[in-house]
């Protein structure tokens, strides 16, 4: 279907389509960092939101394990190098525009959240404020040295 398009406008556009959705994420945008959405592999549900930098993106290729670029700390961070709490991946998606990335990962450990929950995504709004779901793994400052 050419959507009414000239054929040579049409052959353009999906050579373009096909570079875009064929290649690999767009560090080029967000001075190098693009949003990585972690969700359990096996459950679907969404453990955490981080980010990635390229070099960040070569090590979780290289390791199969989830590395990120931490913002706060400005340095890689190797999901559960401190807590235990490692991401396995098992498989990767980018999106349309190849700047965001999801990961489906196997979440060792039982704890993705840093506060010691499953997921980061443990408040939830009730309409007037927001409410704790689930219950903690792990005890935040027995696992880390600075939280």
């Amino acid at each position: 279907m050419n959507h009414g398009l000239p054929a040579v406008a049409v052959e353009i556009y999906t050579k373009i389509m096909t570079a875009e959705t064929t290649g690999t994420p767009d560090f080029s945008h967000g001075d190098g960092l693009l949003p990585a959405i972690a969700q359990d592999a096996a459950s679907g549900q969404v453990l955490m939101l981080g980010y990635m930098n390229r070099e960040a993106w070569q090590q979780t290729l290289a390791t199969g394990q989830a590395v990120y670029f931490s913002r706060s700390r400005k340095k890689l961070w190797h999901k559960g190098e401190e807590s235990g709490n490692f991401q396995v991946v098992k498989a990767i998606y980018v999106d349309c525009d190849a700047d965001t990335i999801l990961l489906k990962v196997e979440q060792i450990g039982g704890a993705a959240c840093h506060e010691g929950f499953p997921s980061c995504f443990f408040r939830k709004w009730s309409g007037s404020e927001f409410l704790i779901e689930g219950e903690r793994v792990f005890d935040p400052q027995q696992v880390y040295k600075n939280p």
